[in-house]
């Protein structure tokens, strides 16, 4: 109805300006709002009072004029002039009718504004690390990053919905290194899980499956127990890392991707599945591993440091973030040589805006809110506005049981699920 009568008005207007009465280039976006005092009328606007001083005309002579051009119809009833120029409309009451019949006619089109011209936008949300299964606090924010699509594609812009898959890092690693301990459990090997690798009952899961369809040789003079070697008297996360490599070696380069590919699909089609039923939906599942593949990361770092935006500090290099508000600069390349996520995402922001999108979205956890800064910084380094980019924070879920509260962590298996 606001659209209707946001029609009428402007062709009002364009009738006005054509007949010389209204000395304007352009005319502006007529906005019709819902009355809050009945006895005022059913929708009002305040168009005249906008255009009053770029018209050189009084608003409520302007608002008289307006509503003397509006075209017949069979909706408005009887329009008043108040106060200093706002244009009030009474509807028939038939015009109640007349929506209903629209809505059973358009039905799922109803309320559209298919006949907009919008932007290209896209939105990437949930982006859960493909570690677990989605727990009740990625719920929230699919549920909010799918709501917003729908509103944004309701209003005629063209929604492009993007999970970003965090297949590469250390994380991945860890997943991997879980599962393999798991499957020497089931293959009868005496071993206990440390306390920082993933202990959900999906590892295990995922872990027999692997069983059934693979029979993964390993280099038996590495015995299973000697992998945990490493956790004796040495910082965990450390010793991690020490696992991780031990697992490398002791498997091969081939049976250890067999393990990490598998459990990577696994968890992946599960989270597709929960998301289904969820009813969220997206165009495309952007993987970061492919990215690290496709030589994007190096080519933006070499892209940055020919712009001395890159600088080499304690055998790293670091991004220059401060030059553009942000708290401190950022290392891109480590000591050893490996890509940060920090570089990841600045070749990914990159790869978004070129594939002609005006306006990228991005719906973080509200952990994430230190990171606005940073990203915006690599907006400024890449030349790119900094209003194509909005970053919207979800709050997570706090969930309650026996009047404790209970704190999720998918390393631990600690977690209500989707």
């Amino acid at each position: 109805m606001k659209q209707r009568l946001a029609q009428l008005i402007h062709d009002s207007l364009h009738a006005l300006r054509n007949e010389g009465y209204l000395q304007l280039d352009d005319l502006p976006e007529v906005k019709v709002e819902r009355c809050r005092d009945e006895r005022h009328g059913d929708y009002a606007s305040n168009i005249a009072m906008i255009l009053a001083k770029n018209a050189k005309r009084p608003p409520k002579e302007l608002a008289e004029m307006i509503s003397k051009g509006l075209a017949e119809n069979s909706i408005v009833k009887s329009v008043h002039i108040a106060g200093p120029g706002f244009i009030n409309f009474y509807l028939n009451d038939e015009a109640a009718g007349n929506v209903i019949i629209e809505i059973l006619e358009q039905q799922d089109h109803f309320g559209k504004n298919i006949g907009s011209s919008g932007q290209s936008i896209l939105i990437e949300f949930v982006s859960a690390n493909p570690t677990g299964p989605l727990h009740v606090g990625h719920g929230r924010g699919a549920a909010y990053g799918s709501c917003i699509a729908n509103l944004l594609e309701n209003a005629g812009h063209k929604v492009h919905r993007e999970y970003y898959v965090n297949d590469a890092g250390r994380q991945m690693d860890i997943l991997a290194t879980s599962v393999w301990l798991r499957y020497l459990q089931q293959s009868g090997h005496a071993l206990e899980l440390p306390a920082n690798v993933y202990q959900g009952d999906y590892i295990v899961d995922i872990a027999c499956q692997l069983k059934s369809q693979f029979d993964i040789e390993f280099d038996t003079s590495h015995p299973p127990i000697a992998l945990l070697e490493a956790y004796e008297g040495q910082d965990p996360e450390t010793a991690l890392d020490s696992l991780i490599q031990s697992c490398k070696e002791t498997l091969g380069e081939q049976n250890y991707r067999i393990i990490h590919q598998y459990a990577l699909q696994s968890i992946q089609e599960n989270i597709r599945k929960d998301l289904e039923n969820f009813r969220v939906e997206f165009d495309s599942w952007y993987s970061e591993e492919k990215l690290h593949a496709s030589g994007q990361i190096e080519e933006s770092v070499e892209m940055l440091k020919a712009r001395d935006l890159i600088y080499q500090k304690d055998g790293a290099w670091w991004f220059r973030s401060t030059l553009f508000g942000d708290e401190k600069d950022r290392v891109a390349v480590r000591d050893n040589g490996s890509m940060t996520y920090f570089a990841a995402d600045i070749a990914y922001h990159k790869e978004k805006f070129e594939r002609g999108f005006d306006k990228v979205i991005n719906i973080f956890g509200a952990d994430h809110h230190g990171y606005i800064p940073r990203l915006r910084a690599i907006l400024s380094a890449l030349d790119i506005a900094q209003d194509r980019l909005e970053v919207l924070l979800v709050q997570f879920a706090n969930l309650w049981r026996n009047g404790e509260k209970v704190q999720m962590s998918t390393r631990s298996g600690q977690f209500v699920t989707l």
